[in-house]
């Protein structure tokens, strides 16, 4: 039997979604693409499919803990994904987490909406990751409408939004799609003063798990060792192709495929 050692393990602290779009799903089959191993611990079970999100539970603190605890005393952290926390006592959690693993890469996908617009959590969380995760994470990736929910500016601008939350974290990758601009605009802002945009086709449609998508690529460019800036350019053209080859498995959002049709022949 063979012994690998080269794929990086990605802890992933995520919901699971029963229709297979978003949630630990979309973390595992983006981070298999990237080369990387996923090793998910559910934080939330949810009652959801492409259309929309109809109910959720999330786990108690100590069945989480015990999963990432398990997964941390087995093998070695090379990043750590964030995605639906739900609640104070999950912020809590995860912070306790990332603070035994100190000095890898930490991505923050602040899953506050579900695609179909229902909250995924009530609003006291959104600040709470704001002020005790994002200090933690290397980057959040929060989409338009999640960044004004965490820089509590309901009708801010991308850059002023940036400005809030870079206070907090030291980098902050705005993603577009939400609006009816014409082309998909993706900012990132860092601490330093620095910002890069990245300018793509908008594709028609709406697309189920596509934040999950691109946290989870870039989780997995940086636990492979690639820098900032080129994982995040990488993450966000992984993720475009995804979305262009997305699949209508349901009466609701497009499901991006992130494994090629061959990918097991």
């Amino acid at each position: 039997m063979n012994t690998y050692t080269s794929r990086p393990v990605v802890l992933c602290l995520s919901g699971h979604d029963p229709s297979g779009g978003a949630g630990l799903q979309a973390d595992i089959e983006a981070l298999i693409a990237q080369g990387c191993h996923a090793a998910p611990a559910v934080t939330a079970l949810t009652v959801q499919n492409t259309v929309d999100v109809l109910d959720f539970r999330v786990l108690d603190r100590e069945w989480v803990l015990a999963q990432a605890h398990a997964v941390m005393a087995d093998s070695p952290i090379a990043a750590i994904k964030l995605g639906m926390l739900g609640s104070l006592a999950m912020v809590d959690t995860v912070v306790e987490v990332i603070l035994a693993n100190p000095g890898i890469p930490v991505v923050c996908d602040p899953v506050l909406r579900a695609g179909g617009g229902s909250r995924l959590g009530k609003d006291e969380v959104g600040y709470a990751i704001r002020e005790r995760v994002l200090p933690l994470a290397t980057i959040t990736t929060p989409n338009l409408p999640e960044a004004r929910i965490l820089a509590e500016l309901p009708d801010g601008s991308a850059q002023a939004c940036a400005q809030v939350l870079l206070a907090h974290c030291p980098h902050v990758l705005i993603t577009g799609g939400h609006g009816d601009e014409q082309a998909i605009h993706n900012r990132l802002f860092s601490r330093n003063g620095s910002q890069d945009t990245r300018t793509c086709q908008r594709l028609p449609g709406s697309y189920h798990g596509s934040g999950c998508t691109l946290a989870s690529a870039l989780a997995g460019r940086l636990a492979l060792g690639q820098s900032l800036a080129s994982a995040v350019h990488t993450a966000l053209d992984y993720t475009w192709r995804t979305l262009r080859d997305a699949e209508q498995l349901g009466k609701g959002q497009y499901v991006p495929r992130r494994l090629p049709l061959d990918f097991c022949h």
